[in-house]
């Protein structure tokens, strides 16, 4: 059975992929006009969480992370697999966690950041062996830096 928000949110994804990151902020305002605060927590999650990604503004940008998280946390592991068989939610909070550190750290509050950073790092066993995974480690690494977070300290290495 097809998922046709899922497919929908794949369209603006698309269009965000091809540059059209207004195109995409479009179709991604429409859809959350009709899916809605109290819609099914998997598509609110997805389109929070790529909404966000189309934000000029770090602030807006921080309020739809938000939300992607919010709804991950009302989403369960039968929900997601409903969608994918592959999917578990606590695969999402590592991208979840990145994307909030990203947003303070944007913001200039870097305590908030680290502490979503150490939340986040700590969540990375949930990611598989594959390029998606190394690649959010790979994220985690370079945003330490950008923190300063020393390689050599235990919170640099937490979660690994």
């Amino acid at each position: 059975m097809t998922d046709e928000v899922m497919a929908e949110i794949n369209t603006g994804l698309q269009l965000h992929i091809s540059g059209d990151r207004a195109g995409a902020r479009e179709k991604f305002a429409a859809l959350w006009e009709r899916i809605g605060e109290d819609g099914d927590p998997l598509h609110r999650c997805a389109l929070a969480h790529y909404m966000a990604d189309v934000c000029d503004d770090p602030a807006d940008e921080l309020a739809w992370d938000l939300r992607a998280l919010a709804a991950a946390d009302s989403l369960t592991d039968d929900r997601a697999k409903e969608y994918h068989a592959t999917l578990a939610v606590r695969g999402f909070y590592p991208s979840l966690h990145l994307n909030l550190a990203e947003d303070y750290r944007k913001l200039g509050d870097h305590e908030a950041a680290k502490a979503q950073w150490k939340l986040g790092r700590a969540t990375l066993g949930a990611l598989g062996d594959d390029p998606y995974g190394v690649g959010i480690i790979q994220a985690y690494d370079a945003l330490a830096i950008r923190l300063g977070l020393e390689p050599d300290s235990p919170d640099f290495r937490a979660g690994r």
